[in-house]
């Protein structure tokens, strides 16, 4: 690949280069990073792979445990990899800031201090410091960075400026005394420099052909540029196989896709891209990743592209459909349910969503979705804008929506600390409004604005359309850590308990299956299965709270796709359907692949019928309400 090539080059002076990828989740980038530092490490290059993705799949895409450490990938020389894990690179920046201070203060000021650290900004900064730790190290020629959803991924790069600007005094800051973190000033200005330089840092986006991946991609990288980094590659991964589109559905499908890429062609014109056909199997192992990476770097044929199954492989999953026992978890009994929609990035949980909430509100149920992923494309699939407070969605009646829009959410928050504090002395107030000019206070904030959604209200269903998995167990984590931090910690005693009163309700509503329902969104494949029941674990062990359903999406239609290609694809997905039946253990519902992205009112309300189908019956209706 020209641009790869040119950009990496041969220098004569040691100079480590760094390769980011990004995308929607699902969109494959994980496959594609992997697939690139396994290329460049064949080359003799030295390479690090580090994924800085809550709930990373490095791991399973390699076949060999990795985790927080730099780890050799089996049988590949020149190439290791690391898993950041979050909470782990925490606890080593609490422990690098007061290691220090230990033989200066007493115990009761340490423990004091480890409360204060113990903040929603520390566990960013710890997760951007062990990012920044690989950004000037001449052990490597490439670092490549498998980033987070794009969302989050543009959150942590606009962290360094923040940073900066708090680090600017010597006062005490949530994530340690400001003179003891001046160092760390020079490191987020030199990690800026290099996000900038284009001779140093390529930026890779990955995306499907599809509208919404495109609409996506088209914002953050404008969002990128406003920060001063350049997007400089597109791969637009899983096309159909022509020679395997012919018949009316697949012939369709493939027609949305050619319209989503003429849209690319338009709106990255001077950018350079890779289109990645679909494979017959998934990509996983060194093997597998040779043969992508032969295809996307090289331009040769992908050996294991079209591959079939084994014929001997079964076809058959257990799998039952019993849209009543779905509809039970589903509709209120008494007061108003609360649904989430949860999964990694790129399942469809947004559509599921949306679809899901409309078929409820023609039920006659008053509903509210709300998002709270920061990328999110709701306002795309509704077809009207979302605004922060819930609007009523036209011609869907019983329908509303609204976001978590987090500026506004910083700026009530504000207001709204400010205002307790109130008659307070002149320098409680000032120290409260230093504290509040942090990025601790928008995390805070973003979190009071979902709480806030769950009190009593005149809707009987609110469903949250949630960010992929690692984000959402994050921030239903993240307050049980917080302690005294909650509310700033300089604030009264009063104000902070009712924050933690009011986050202890929140919880407590999530635990009962009466009240709320965790739906898992996946797709028939390993990554998203493995990864959401991981999460599903973690949100029991970790919070307390049970999985309530599992929604299987993109199942490949019986009656279309009649050769090698999709029934292979098809014996590969009843193999998961079996998978998801055996690890999850609660009811499952399919839902179908359609010929293209469904949006607007009319062809959401037709999938949801197609998604639930008979659950309409007056009959089923009233034995759910029972």
């Amino acid at each position: 690949m020209k641009i790869l090539s040119e950009f990496i080059g041969l220098t004569t002076e040691k100079q480590t280069k760094f390769l980011f990828f990004s995308g929607k989740g699902g969109v494959g980038k994980s496959t594609v990073s992997c697939a690139t530092a396994l290329w460049l490490a064949r080359k003799g290059y030295k390479i690090l792979l580090v994924t800085t993705d809550p709930a990373p799949n490095l791991s399973d895409i390699f076949g060999q445990e990795i985790g927080h450490k730099i780890t050799p990938i089996n049988g590949v020389e020149n190439l290791s990899a690391i898993e950041i894990n979050p909470d782990t690179a925490a606890r080593e920046y609490r422990e690098g800031v007061l290691a220090p201070l230990r033989v200066l203060l007493d115990e009761k000021n340490i423990r004091v201090m480890d409360d204060q650290l113990k903040s929603p900004c520390v566990e960013e900064v710890a997760a951007f410091n062990k990012f920044i730790q690989f950004m000037d190290d001449p052990e490597y020629d490439v670092v490549l960075f498998d980033t987070a959803p794009t969302g989050h991924t543009i959150r942590l790069l606009e962290l360094p400026s923040g940073w900066v600007e708090i680090l600017e005094n010597n006062s005490a800051t949530c994530i340690g005394p400001g003179a003891s973190l001046q160092s760390s000033k020079q490191k987020y200005k030199k990690a800026i420099s290099y996000l900038q330089d284009r001779v140093r840092t390529l930026f890779v986006f990955v995306l499907k052909p599809e509208i919404s991946s495109v609409l996506e991609t088209k914002r953050s990288t404008g969002e990128l540029s406003n920060l001063g980094v350049e997007t400089g590659l597109l791969v637009i991964n899983g096309l159909l196989p022509e020679q395997y589109c012919t018949d009316e559905f697949f012939i369709k499908r493939r027609s949305e896709e050619q319209k989503a890429i003429g849209k690319i062609e338009t709106e990255f014109a001077e950018i350079e891209k890779i289109y990645m056909p679909m494979r017959q199997r998934e990509v996983a192992g060194v093997r597998s990743l040779e043969s992508f990476a032969g295809t996307l770097l090289d331009n040769t044929e992908d050996s294991e592209a079209y591959e079939p199954e084994p014929a001997n492989m079964s076809c058959a999953s257990d799998f039952p459909f019993d849209a009543k026992e779905v509809l039970k978890r589903l509709i209120p009994s008494k007061t108003t349910k609360y649904l989430f929609f949860t999964g990694k990035g790129g399942v469809g949980k947004s559509t599921v969503a949306c679809s899901t909430s409309l078929y409820l509100a023609d039920l006659g149920l008053k509903t509210l979705i709300v998002t709270t992923d920061p990328a999110s494309h709701l306002h795309d699939i509704l077809g009207q804008k979302i605004g922060s407070e819930p609007t009523s969605i036209s011609g869907a009646n019983g329908l509303f929506a609204a976001r978590i829009d987090q500026r506004k959410a910083l700026e009530e928050y504000k207001n709204r600390i400010m205002a307790a504090v109130k008659d307070l002395d002149e320098s409680t107030q000032k120290s409260v409004e230093e504290d509040l000019n942090s990025p601790c206070a928008e995390e805070m904030a973003a979190f009071e604005k979902f709480m806030s959604y769950f009190e009593p209200g005149n809707f009987d269903i609110v469903a949250f359309d949630t960010a992929p998995t690692g984000h959402t167990i994050r921030l239903l984590e993240l307050p049980v850590d917080w302690k005294g931090f909650i509310d700033l910690g300089t604030l009264t005693h009063q104000t902070s308990d009712n924050t933690r009163q009011k986050y202890s309700d929140v919880i407590e509503i999530m635990r009962s299956g009466e009240r709320s329902t965790f739906i898992f969104v996946v797709y028939p494949e390993y990554t998203p299965i493995i990864e959401a029941w991981r999460a599903s674990e973690d949100l029991k062990a970790q919070v307390g709270i049970e999985t309530g359903l599992v929604a299987v999406n993109y199942i490949l239609p019986e009656n279309y796709g009649k050769n090698s290609f999709f029934e292979s694809r098809r014996k590969q997905q009843e193999k998961y359907l079996n998978e998801i039946n055996h690890r999850f253990r609660v009811p499952a519902f399919r839902i179908p692949l359609l010929d293209r992205e469904p949006r607007g009112i009319g062809m959401l309300r037709e999938f949801g019928i197609q998604i639930f189908g008979a659950a309409k019956e007056e009959e089923l209706w009233h034995s759910t309400r029972k």
